[in-house]
């Protein structure tokens, strides 16, 4: 069996696998696992606390309460396959991946490749950073960066910056931003729920877990409302406004350096974060009847249509919690079972 990618939920499937006796071999660009965390922005820390971070098999470190730093989070996973010893092979990038169901053949940038009888995508719920087109208008003296590739202030030496995007990543940044002097423009589309880390006294990961709302299905009712409006957990609308944030609606035009927004407002600035989320890119995989027409891979809870070509880790592939640290355990466990045949 061959997985691809070697994040939380390839690590957390591969402990099961391994529990099973199991032969698999698990392929990663990255060259550390856990790397995908450690280049992330340098103030980041996880919205869920230490409490709800575990994999299986292994505590991850700290006060239960307290809220983990991405570079925490890179070290507990390296850790992580050093402990349970998973057959991970790093910087062997997967380019491809084609056959069918019994023979998949995986192509890496080497040139070279290997046959398996069985495969499971695991990359994350990361894909392709994604900027709009009207990016491309902005004047070349205005910085652009991805919330991909955002570190820290100093990476802008203006200081008027607008942050398109209103998700957890957008209210995250402007807020650092604006906290460091910046003159910061936040551009949102339709203005989302914002939920402080406690509520009545408890966290608010006990009361979703508490709930069962972590565990409800994508396509049970609680689950599409919950999908149609995500919150923002912890960055709090007051505290940026009390920043000094200014709030646009969506970005609809750019030119030079100037920004045009839905509400009919505009701004001039000095650089532009692109808070703009990530699509998957599942255009590598050449197996027929894996993908839809708009090249997406096609899954029902983790199965594919193709016999033996399964995926793990994406947002929402059975609940709230699938692309979770501490919640993608129960997707990879109920999908090693079905190797081995027991229930989960």
């Amino acid at each position: 069996m061959a997985v691809v990618g070697a994040g939380q939920a390839s690590l957390a499937l591969g402990y099961y696998l391994a529990k099973a006796g199991l032969r698999f071999r698990q392929f990663d660009a990255s060259p550390a696992v856990g790397h995908s965390w450690a280049r992330r922005w340098d103030s980041l820390r996880l919205f869920t606390p230490v409490r709800y971070d575990s994999l299986p098999g292994l505590r991850f470190p700290g006060e239960r309460w307290s809220h983990p730093s991405k570079d925490e989070v890179a070290e507990y996973l390296a850790a992580y396959a050093l402990h349970h010893d998973l057959p991970v092979q790093l910087e062997s990038p997967v380019v491809r991946l084609a056959g069918g169901p019994g023979e998949f053949r995986l192509g890496f940038s080497s040139g070279q490749g290997i046959d398996a009888d069985s495969a499971v995508i695991a990359t994350g719920a990361f894909g392709k950073p994604f900027i709009p087109p009207l990016a491309a208008s902005l004047g070349p003296q205005v910085p652009q960066a991805h919330s991909d590739a955002y570190r820290n202030p100093r990476q802008f030496p203006g200081d008027s910056i607008a942050v398109v995007g209103g998700g957890n990543s957008g209210f995250q940044i402007a807020h650092e931003l604006a906290t460091h002097g910046k003159r910061v423009v936040l551009s949102e589309g339709v203005p989302l729920r914002t939920l402080p880390q406690r509520v009545l006294g408890r966290h608010l990961f006990w009361w979703l877990t508490a709930s069962g709302l972590m565990g409800a299905s994508g396509t049970s009712w609680i689950g599409r409302k919950l999908r149609a409006s995500e919150p923002i957990i912890g960055t709090i609308r007051r505290s940026l406004l009390d920043a000094g944030v200014t709030f646009r609606r969506r970005t609809s035009g750019a030119e030079a350096n100037r920004l045009t927004f839905d509400d009919g407002g505009n701004c001039t600035i000095e650089a532009v974060v692109w808070a703009t989320g990530y699509r998957h890119d599942d255009t590598w995989i050449g197996v027929p009847g894996a993908l839809d027409d708009d090249g997406v891979l096609l899954n029902d809870n983790g199965v594919t249509p193709v016999r033996g070509l399964f995926t793990l880790g994406r947002p929402w592939q059975r609940d709230r919690g699938s692309a979770l640290l501490g919640y993608v355990h129960r997707d990879a466990e109920g999908l090693a079972a079905r190797f081995t045949g027991s229930t989960a």
